[in-house]
């Protein structure tokens, strides 16, 4: 079994980039926009309405207050101010996440925070102060190995490992960054490929042609992608005839 997540209300206002309605038809868990870099209380609201429709898992999609750059921007945030913006950003999600009758059921950092968090000690462990600051003992979703997952383990909060189907990976297993040409696949044979690689067989091929292990319990599909939705229903419909079960990781 495998989860399979995206990112969703990825808008602002009067502005939409993801197919919300469309994509909580073909995921198991929905990292929500918490308003940060995207997402007003509307958008938040009518998702976690729609998530808990459909049995939907809602994760809080944390990021640096960068709503012009989409959170997509490098940023220097005093560890102590960031773990209060984290924790901000949860309990917002969390008002609408209750109001629908579910709950927040994990944390995951976005874009440059998300990367930022790979290597980055102090800012991992801000957002893992954060989340514990936010309550319940909410799992925190992030890249095998990063400092991330590392600072929630040694605070006792579960971790669950995330790959990506439409991201290139280095030979390192980490991900190419967004700036380098290549480092999203936006062929769906290649996606759909990737998926299986990574459920079946726990590996991918690396962008310098050579295979690196990834071992993950829940794997992403960019909402922002053009086609998301359809994509995401390829990769689910592929893996569910390979003999693979999804369903939510929390």
């Amino acid at each position: 079994m495998i989860d399979l997540n995206a990112d969703l209300g990825e808008g602002f206002g009067r502005w939409r980039l993801t197919d919300d309605e469309a994509l909580l038809s073909a995921v198991s868990s929905a990292n929500v926009a918490c308003g940060f870099h995207a997402g007003d209380p509307s958008t938040m609201r009518r998702v976690c309405a729609g998530a808990a429709e459909r049995g939907v898992a809602i994760g809080a999609q944390v990021s640096y207050r960068d709503l012009s750059g989409f959170g997509r921007r490098a940023m220097d945030v005093p560890a102590d101010e960031l773990a209060d913006e984290v924790a901000y950003q949860i309990g917002a999600l969390r008002v609408f996440a209750e109001a629908a009758g579910a709950r927040v059921a994990y944390v995951k950092p976005h874009g440059a925070l998300y990367n930022r968090t790979v290597h980055d000690e102090a800012q991992a462990r801000a957002v893992v102060a954060g989340t514990l600051l936010a309550g319940g003992g909410l799992p925190v979703l992030g890249l095998p190995g990063s400092l991330l997952l590392a600072a929630a383990r040694e605070a006792g909060l579960p971790v669950v490992a995330e790959a990506f189907a439409d991201r290139a990976y280095t030979p390192e297993g980490t991900l190419v960054p967004r700036r380098e040409p290549g480092s999203v696949l936006h062929d769906p044979g290649a996606v759909v490929a990737r998926a299986l690689d990574i459920a079946l067989r726990k590996e991918a091929t690396a962008a310098d042609g050579t295979r690196v292990a990834v071992a993950a319990r829940s794997l992403c599909v960019h909402g922002d992608t053009p086609g998301a939705a359809e994509l995401a229903l390829r990769v689910r419909h592929a893996l569910e005839e390979a003999g693979v079960r999804i369903g939510a990781f929390a």
